[in-house]
């Protein structure tokens, strides 16, 4: 059974950082892309990032890219999603997700995604 377990959100001010992190168990992580969704009051659960197997390669919503930074440590079964420069449009609760096959790889829709965390509550203050 695989098990997904975010941690590290908060409530910050614009312009501040936070580091996600979403421990993983159940299977090989490493044999596996991971991803980070959001969903805010009100709207869809929307696409963040999203990390290969090994970690060489990852791709960004536009509304992140340049602020936003996910990495992975195999070693450690741990993905990571490095938040700065927040803005009040960031608030949101923040998802992982892994796909059940391996060959999913840099996917953007929910649909490709089939374990979920239970979220973390981000909240930026302007």
């Amino acid at each position: 059974q695989v098990q997904l377990v975010e941690s590290g959100g908060g409530l910050v001010q614009a312009g501040d950082s936070l580091r996600l992190s979403c421990s993983a168990s159940g299977r090989t992580f490493s044999s596996y892309a991971m991803g980070w969704f959001r969903q805010a009051p009100g709207k869809e659960r929307e696409f963040v990032a999203a990390i290969s197997r090994i970690g060489g390669r990852t791709f960004y919503a536009d509304s992140v890219k340049g602020r936003f930074t996910i990495s992975r440590d195999n070693a450690k079964n741990t993905l990571y999603l490095q938040m700065n420069s927040l803005k009040p449009e960031d608030t949101a609760v923040y998802y992982c997700a892994a796909p059940l096959r391996s060959r999913v790889e840099l996917a953007t829709r929910r649909d490709d995604y089939d374990y979920w965390g239970q979220g973390t509550q981000v909240t930026v203050s302007s």
